[in-house]
């Protein structure tokens, strides 16, 4: 039980504390629009990822066949 309450040496009070700082720093309605935001910020930084891996391995060519190319040479 007190490892549920001490996320990152943070406890319940504190916890408590930033988010009721943060609720009347944005207000209700602001809230689901910054979650929002930042759920889609989330997506494209990963399709970013995913996409980048993609161009950086080569097309029709697995790991194993680079590496036995290499070993060749």
């Amino acid at each position: 039980m007190e490892s549920l309450l001490l996320i990152g040496g943070l406890g319940l009070q504190e916890i408590l504390l930033i988010a009721l700082i943060i609720l009347l720093f944005f207000g209700g309605k602001k809230i689901p629009e910054l979650m929002k935001g930042l759920g889609k910020g989330v997506k494209s930084f990963k399709d970013g990822l995913n996409e980048v891996e993609k161009d950086n391995k080569p097309s029709g060519q697995s790991e194993t066949s680079l590496d036995k190319e290499t070993e060749e040479k």
